[in-house]
């Protein structure tokens, strides 16, 4: 299960039991209903986090990425050094 789905399932399972009031529902109480859907949305919740949130916190880099302006300079010092003074960088 994906975070989206369970924040689904918290986000209706409260819904369901603390928004709507109703007196005939042929015999399914929806504040049950509401509970289990939430308690289901805090188990994919938590297993999310255990199994996921650490891969996804390896995938961030931790390097400042480089402008194009950059990498021109870096060229431009490269042909410097290296004594062509054809080249335009």
């Amino acid at each position: 299960m994906k975070i989206g789905a369970a924040l689904v399932l918290l986000a209706v399972g409260a819904i369901l039991r603390f928004a709507i009031t109703t007196t005939a529902t042929h015999g399914i109480d929806l504040r049950v209903v509401g509970d289990i859907l939430m308690i289901v949305g805090l188990i994919g919740l938590v297993v999310w986090l255990i199994v996921w949130a650490p891969w996804a916190r390896g995938r961030r880099s931790s390097y400042a990425p480089r402008t194009p302006l950059e990498e021109d300079e870096e060229e431009r010092i490269a042909a410097r050094q290296a004594g062509d003074p054809y080249r335009r960088y």
